[in-house]
């Protein structure tokens, strides 16, 4: 990772803007979007270093290298965040590519190495999101605080938004049907709030294949992304244990050792993710006979993704 994402709120904060070309108006309508009280300095008078005075954020949109260069030095020693537009090297931030579904919204970056691939990738995901994800959003958000009163413990709350997400709440209010959204969100919480909070988890055996992470399925990665413990062996790639959610507790041990931690995790109430090479029926087998709930998700193995590349035509 060349840089640290993060989203930053402008809201009443100053912005600078130094430029007024096309591309320098196309940065201040982001700003002014993202609530900054923008401030453009174009070709009507010089920039001076004092511009800079209790600025958040400042952006460089002009091809006058010399400009570009001293205001980038008068910002970063002031410690102002600055993008220089197409100068990377001048910048002490990148102005990714951004999908708005407020307020959801993607940022995509790669480090300044390709922004034509970034922008592609924007596409992609403008096409993958529905239109009406940021409904979604602000219904949760109505219920975000009574969730949290309601359920104390952090791992019963991203279960219960999981549930809320993949189910019939998230379908109702995606369609725009929020009275029944609400009704079913509430139903489900006070169902979730007199669950057993004793009730054994799961453990779901992965098969993580030759260890490339673009060869893990759609729905072993979904389930890495819910986890909250994942056990392994120590010739797992690393590759494909960074694929896994970040806060999951990630536990490695002997191969001998491993149905018994699988057992005791699966008792105490864990969602647990079995990672190996390939799934092991002996170790079904075992907690299957402990009375532990288990899914076997086989990977994908070489042949078929040679068959895989053959029948789609990459790789020809």
């Amino acid at each position: 990772m060349r840089s640290f994402p993060l989203f930053l709120s402008l809201q009443g904060r100053r912005a600078l803007v130094v430029g007024g070309n096309e591309r320098a108006m196309s940065k201040v309508d982001l700003l002014v979007a993202a609530g900054a009280d923008v401030e453009v300095i174009d070709d009507g008078r010089p920039f001076e270093e004092r511009d800079l005075t209790g600025v958040a954020l400042a952006i460089v949109a002009t091809d006058d290298e010399a400009l570009q260069a001293r205001v980038s030095q008068a910002a970063q020693a002031r410690g102002v965040p600055v993008n220089v537009i197409d100068r990377p090297a001048l910048s002490s931030f990148i102005m990714p590519a951004i999908v708005d579904r407020g307020p959801v919204t993607v940022a995509i970056s790669t480090g300044g190495a390709a922004p034509a691939l970034a922008r592609k990738l924007r596409a992609e995901i403008e096409r993958a999101l529905p239109p009406a994800i940021g409904r979604l959003a602000r219904f949760a958000e109505i219920f975000r605080v009574q969730v949290r009163r309601t359920l104390a413990e952090p791992r019963a709350r991203r279960l219960f938004w999981d549930r809320v997400f993949d189910g019939s709440v998230g379908r109702l209010a995606l369609a725009g049907d929020e009275t029944a959204a609400r009704r079913a969100l509430i139903r489900l919480l006070d169902t979730t709030r007199r669950a057993n909070p004793l009730t054994p988890g799961m453990v779901h055996l992965v098969g993580a294949g030759p260890g490339d992470p673009d060869l893990l399925t759609l729905k072993a990665h979904r389930l890495l992304q819910r986890a909250d413990v994942i056990v392994h062996d120590r010739l797992l790639s690393p590759a494909i244990l960074r694929m896994a959610r970040r806060d999951a507790e990630r536990i490695v041990a002997l191969p001998i050792e491993i149905p018994e931690r699988l057992i005791a995790l699966a008792c105490a109430g864990k969602n647990v993710v079995r990672l190996a090479g390939t799934v092991s029926p002996t170790e079904a087998q075992a907690l299957e006979a402990a009375g532990i709930s288990v899914e076997l998700v086989p990977g994908v193995g070489p042949t078929k993704e040679r068959e895989f590349r053959f029948e789609s035509g990459i790789g020809l």
